[in-house]
């Protein structure tokens, strides 16, 4: 399936919503996309249902939805949901995220369309549970894996951008923030005194990170570069920069994250970006003992459940638990 999409797809019902979204809502971008994205899906199956197109072929990725307006979707009852829900695991084989994103994107219009223009009554999605996610722990580095990754940065020396890499994976590793926020950072988010910064985070809405020794030493070296003479025309105000002097994207970073996880022998774990988000979270809570609502405020979550899954007691704490039972000596004698 082709994830390029356009506002001008869909119905101008839709791009209402799709403005509503992004103009009162404050929604970035790219969510606006992904809402529109999981909405030609919903719409596409509702059409081939009805025409009889096979929803595996590529008739099916060609289907036009600009003809999915109100008095299609008023006729839409929870029935129809709960089928698309089980096309969307059964033949598309998405798993529950996927699926809870899905019916998020729908639920989201329908209450645009009835609660906030009162344009239909009745909502379908009103008494829908959302699936039922799969209980997995994130997937983080260790301590040693993480001074690994950061010291195969260090002794990098054919990098001209070892300085700037070093730094921003300090503050992944540090701060627990996005990627996203991490490329969105302008030199003057960053405190005259690096004490702390400011990032935006989802739905624009803004939070101070604190910075601690790692992350000011890290980011003094890199702004003693990027405020040096080799940038001093530069008129891009991002704190990040690419090799063409320009804002870092989120695939470059990507890449060199990755680069660097090969070089520290780390490649075969399937780490990521977003995990080295976990393993910020993880060591707070866990070697830092930090407060679990705390962390909610350091991560930027919205809901305290977000953040709880952090709260997970490690393999190891377990296995010293049961080193400790007073009865972990005992044997049977013979």
């Amino acid at each position: 399936m082709s994830n390029i999409i356009s506002v001008h797809e869909f119905s101008s019902l839709i791009q209402e919503y799709a403005s509503y979204k992004s103009s009162i809502q404050g929604c970035s971008k790219k969510t606006v996309e992904e809402y529109l994205l999981d909405l030609r899906t919903f719409f596409r199956y509702l059409l081939a249902r009805e025409r009889g197109i096979d929803m595996d072929s590529e008739d099916f990725q060609k289907i036009d939805v600009s003809a999915v307006g109100l008095e299609r979707l008023g006729k839409i009852r929870a029935e129809d949901l709960y089928d698309f829900m089980y096309y969307a695991n059964n033949q598309r084989g998405n798993q529950w995220s996927a699926r809870s994103r899905k019916l998020s994107a729908i639920r989201s219009l329908y209450k645009y369309l009835v609660n906030k223009c009162h344009y239909i009554e009745y909502n379908p999605t009103a008494d829908i549970d959302s699936p039922k996610p799969k209980k997995t722990l994130p997937k983080v580095l260790t301590l040693d894996e993480s001074l690994k990754l950061l010291e195969a940065i260090e002794t990098d020396r054919e990098s001209p951008y070892r300085i700037r890499d070093y730094a921003i994976v300090t503050l992944f590793l540090n701060c627990g923030i996005r990627l996203s926020e991490l490329v969105g950072i302008n030199l003057s988010d960053i405190d005259s005194g690096l004490l702390s910064m400011r990032v935006t985070g989802k739905g624009n809405k803004e939070r101070i990170v604190y910075l601690n020794d790692a992350c000011q030493s890290a980011l003094r070296e890199y702004l003693a570069i990027r405020r040096g003479p080799k940038y001093a025309q530069v008129q891009n105000k991002a704190l990040f920069l690419s090799r063409l002097d320009q804002r870092i994207s989120v695939k470059t970073v990507q890449a060199m994250v990755y680069k660097y996880l090969r070089l520290a022998g780390l490649e075969s774990k399937h780490y990521s970006v977003h995990k080295l988000r976990h393993t910020a979270a993880t060591l707070m809570y866990q070697s830092g003992h930090v407060d679990v609502r705390v962390l909610k405020e350091i991560l930027g979550h919205e809901q305290l459940n977000t953040t709880q899954i952090y709260t997970h007691v490690s393999n190891r704490d377990m296995e010293q638990a049961m080193t400790q039972n007073p009865l972990a000596k005992k044997k049977r004698k013979t």
